[in-house]
């Protein structure tokens, strides 16, 4: 390679090869959660990676549509997406090629995403996700359902104690509405929400009789007790008081089947929640591992209640405790074939020898077949 000659190795930003052993943890981790939505009757589907842009966003896509990668199809002469989240293409299958199925359809699903921009806290652009959507059911039951279902995935792969965050992006917009507030304030109020600014949100507030809820609400963000106590004692209008009502029932849902998961209530927070209409969840892990799941309620095509949970496996990834690495086995010249396929299926990864210059050590070899055994091999061989 001449000095002027691109970097093989060099890759646009916020992508990424992912090397040995991570690829291999990450699809077990994958495949783990998998089984878990598996075991709650939930059928894995695999949209393609590409769809005709006018169908990858509808409905729910439209809250993705500037992270959406288009080109021309050479073939059809049509503008296609490279999808940036798969919620939108499991709605669309739900309410196409499994239109006439019975409801409620519980579908789920595992792949890769790529998106125009990542963020400054997270600059990757190409993202894996795995996830359930639960379709055609509206109780309270059903949000419960999929958050707890993606906890328990979480707990599979050794992500003990997350927090479940419950956010009411509606709430601020239904108060809003309520108001009829001029479109200024009503500006400068969602920036002040935004910003989490109690003393701004207060001073605009008392500028509208039907907005006096807000700041007490926007202070009572934290564990879901107090701010469902909180909610219960505002002076709310009707929609306002049925969406609170809702969140009530669906945190005492969770409560019953998971009495012991820390869960905490924003009911005016609204960033990132685009195109939810009830209980909005986001799972974190303990410590500082981050976010690792978001989901919640949404209207999929047709007009079909329908909630869900998207997990991120490589920020779950980094919050899993590592595993202990598969142990490798060299293989000598000549070695017994079936010997090997019986300490395959125990676990070991045979590392066959194909010439001479081929050793244990060379070959990162944990231990070697000898007399039909693995034998550990020390730091003297």
């Amino acid at each position: 390679m001449t000095d002027d000659a691109p970097n093989p190795a060099l890759l646009p930003a916020g992508l990424m090869d992912l090397l040995p052993p991570e690829a291999e943890r990450e699809a077990a981790l994958v495949e783990a959660m998998m089984e878990v939505f598996a075991g709650h009757g939930y059928e894995r589907v695999k949209p393609p990676l590409l769809e005709f842009e006018d169908s990858l966003l509808a409905g729910s896509g439209a809250a993705v549509a500037e992270q959406t990668f288009r080109l021309m199809d050479p073939v059809s002469q049509r503008m296609m997406g490279l999808r940036a989240d798969m919620t939108p293409q499991v709605a669309r299958i739900a309410a196409t090629r499994l239109g006439l199925e019975a409801r409620p359809l519980r579908l789920c699903y595992a792949g890769q995403v790529l998106r125009v921009r990542g963020t400054q806290l997270a600059p990757e652009r190409q993202l894996p996700q795995a996830g359930v959507e639960l379709i055609g059911g509206e109780e309270p039951e059903a949000d419960s359902e999929v958050a707890l279902v993606a906890v328990e995935a979480l707990e599979r792969v050794g992500v003990t104690g997350p927090s479940l965050d419950v956010t009411l992006p509606t709430m601020a917009l239904a108060l809003l509405d309520a108001a009829g507030v001029a479109p200024g304030l009503r500006q400068r109020l969602a920036r002040a929400l935004d910003r989490k600014d109690a003393a701004a949100v207060a001073a605009l507030a008392a500028e509208a009789e039907a907005l006096a809820a807000l700041p007490a609400l926007l202070e009572a963000a934290g564990p879901a007790e107090g701010a469902l106590a909180a909610l219960a004692a505002a002076e709310l209008p009707p929609p306002a008081r049925a969406i609170a009502d809702n969140a009530a029932a669906v945190i005492a849902a969770i409560r019953a089947r998971a009495p012991a998961l820390r869960i905490t209530l924003d009911p005016v927070e609204f960033r990132g929640f685009r195109y939810h209409v009830g209980v909005a969840f986001t799972l974190y892990g303990p410590g500082g591992s981050g976010e690792l799941a978001r989901g919640g309620r949404y209207m999929s095509l047709n007009d079909e209640p329908a909630t869900g949970m998207t997990l991120y496996p490589d920020a779950v990834l980094r919050a899993a405790p590592v595993a202990p690495p598969r142990p490798r086995l060299f293989l000598p010249r000549g070695a017994d074939p079936a010997a090997a396929r019986a300490l395959r299926a125990q676990g070991f990864a045979t590392v066959a020898a194909l010439a001479e210059a081929d050793t244990p050590e060379r070959l990162r070899c944990t231990h070697i077949l000898r007399d039909g055994r693995p034998v550990p091999l020390t730091r003297e061989g």
